[in-house]
């Protein structure tokens, strides 16, 4: 397998497009490989890269089911719910705290 050529910020070629500009087109790769790349010089860390596909190889977004609609809520209700308090607090919980930020805040000892 080659390497994908690399592109610059903002000198890829017309017809392709990274993940999330297919997705705003209401497309998605469907199993195409990475054409090429883009890279965006950045100062401290190296290179932001993204991975370029053809446009016109994309597929159509898959339509969302009732199935995947319910199964999507479920896990965005499981990720807003604190697991010590058990609420629903309207935002996901940080990954960081493993819990809420008020029983993060809070005196007592959760975490022992």
């Amino acid at each position: 397998m080659t390497t994908p050529p690399v592109y610059r910020w903002r000198l890829a070629p017309d017809g392709l497009a990274t993940r999330r500009q297919l997705r705003t087109l209401g497309l998605r790769p469907g199993g195409q490989d990475v054409v090429a790349q883009l890279e965006r010089p950045r100062r401290r860390r190296g290179p932001l890269v993204a991975y370029l596909y053809r446009i016109d190889r994309a597929l159509p977004v898959r339509p969302m089911t009732p199935g995947r609609r319910t199964a999507l809520a479920k896990a965005m209700t499981a990720r807003r719910t604190c697991p010590v308090c058990r609420q629903d607090r309207g935002y996901c919980i940080p990954r960081s705290l493993g819990m809420c930020v008020p029983c993060a805040d809070a005196p007592t000892s959760h975490s022992a």
